[in-house]
């Protein structure tokens, strides 16, 4: 195969996610291994961007691949109402990691899913038919999920789904709440919510749904407090609370899950992208033994054809068995600590354009303004077109010079493998400090 033939045969026949179709033009990739990822032209990339947030364990991991190769040899596939080996094993490993009583898992083929379902588990163990969750949030694009989701990309889904209720998270760099401190804002966010439980109705509140940290829309590490306050509030009233770690999990954040890092037990936990990162579509919800107990007598009213795959699930017990032998969750911690945090920290020093970094394990941000003193973003919120201008020029500037980033409205996201080298982290930041001269071109303050 030839770059040529493989655009020619995409553009004629693929049909792309969240994309006006003429006018993309997907850059036709030839291999991984690590960090990196490279064309047909030769070309390779620093991948900053963990492709979707999801390669954790790096491309190509050789025993992770040998797994994979196995299973397919001793059983391909069995439908999801026989006992598996692999499933079995996956469901018990993850369980063990997850706090608390949460001791059962149900399977999905990916993030959406997991979040669709662990509503349904929630609205079904309640009786309840809302759910609440924040403006910057995402959840996924199947119905329930994307009516979850609080970013743009809800607007052209509306009206497919029905009780959800959108609340302002904390965000103390731009605090919806006019805080001046993460204590107040801690403080005001929890009263916030509060409110809203009140003025919807308590007992019409099925689940409280979040992102543990929140990716896309901004890399939101929450306050001291708040999420033990989140825990509190829903137990006042009788609320399911969600963890969404389809992102956060399973060493993104230094954490086998984010929650642990603050001492939390949720309900539920929703998990995707890191379990296996995504060699093969596998999601699923982790349950306590409470919500569990709701379906011991009535059934649950779900179910997919590839729920615990075989293959996927396979690959979910070797990738939890090489975090641990290979301390990758430790390692992801400290390049955070060590290396990423100090040298963000570099660069805000350097440039202007940057308001603030924030982050933690290999999960960063790096918000990028015209003024430091007003905070006015670089381009404006769901900026598109000609006002995307400079956050376009920045992710070509980096590109060019063989990084490839993640970035987000006024915002590049850092995000690479957790198996990252220190040297590769160098390599890219020392590529963003370059790049970051575009952005300083349109510094007004």
């Amino acid at each position: 195969m030839t770059a040529q033939t493989v655009r020619g045969d995409d553009r004629a026949h693929v049909f792309h996610s969240w994309s006006a179709q003429g006018l993309i033009d997907p850059l036709p990739v030839e291999g991984a291994l690590g960090s990196y990822f490279w064309d047909y032209d030769g070309h390779r990339f620093l991948d900053f961007s963990s492709q979707l947030v999801n390669v954790n364990i790096g491309h190509q991991h050789p025993r992770l691949v040998a797994a994979i190769q196995e299973q397919a040899a001793k059983l391909c596939t069995i439908q999801p109402a026989f006992a598996n080996d692999k499933r079995g094993e996956a469901a018990r490993l993850i369980s063990e990691l997850a706090p608390g009583t949460l001791n059962r898992v149900f399977f999905t083929n990916g993030g959406a899913e997991a979040n669709e379902n662990a509503i349904r588990l929630a609205r079904g163990h309640t009786g309840r038919p809302k759910v609440l969750s924040t403006y910057r949030s995402y959840h996924g694009g199947t119905t329930t999920a994307i009516a979850a989701t609080g970013d743009p990309r809800r607007w052209a889904n509306e009206g497919t789904a029905v009780g959800l209720v959108h609340f302002w998270g904390p965000y103390p760099y731009r605090s919806p709440f006019f805080s001046d401190s993460a204590e107040q804002e801690t403080e005001r966010a929890l009263k916030h919510l509060r409110d809203t439980i009140v003025f919807e109705g308590a007992g019409t509140i099925a689940a409280v749904l979040l992102e543990t940290v929140v990716g896309t829309n901004g890399i939101l590490v929450p306050p001291p407090g708040y999420l033990r306050g989140v825990r509190e509030i829903c137990d006042e009233f009788g609320i399911v609370f969600i963890a969404d770690e389809v992102m956060a999990g399973f060493g993104r954040c230094g954490e086998w899950f984010a929650v642990d890092r603050w001492g939390v037990t949720p309900d539920l936990i929703t998990f995707a992208k890191g379990v296996n990162s995504g060699y093969l579509p596998l999601g699923g919800v982790v349950i306590s033994d409470e919500i569990a107990e709701t379906f011991r007598e009535r059934p649950f009213p779900g179910g997919l054809t590839y729920s615990g795959h075989p293959l996927a699930c396979a690959s979910a017990v070797a990738s939890i068995e090489i975090f641990k032998e290979e301390g990758i969750v430790e390692h992801a911690r400290a390049i955070g600590d060590d290396v990423i945090a100090p040298g963000l920290a570099a660069l805000a020093a350097k440039h202007p354009s940057v308001g603030e970094v924030r982050g933690l394990g290999v999960f960063w941000a790096i918000e990028l303004v015209r003024d430091r003193a007003t905070r006015e973003p670089l381009v404006p919120f769901n900026a598109a077109g000609a006002a995307a201008g400079p956050m376009n020029e920045l992710a070509a500037a980096c590109k060019e010079r063989g990084l490839w980033p993640f970035t987000h409205f006024n915002r590049v996201h850092v995000a690479p493998p957790c198996t990252v080298t220190a040297d590769e982290v160098r390599e890219g930041l020392s590529i963003l400090d370059d790049a970051l001269s575009v952005a300083d071109k349109y510094y007004a303050g």
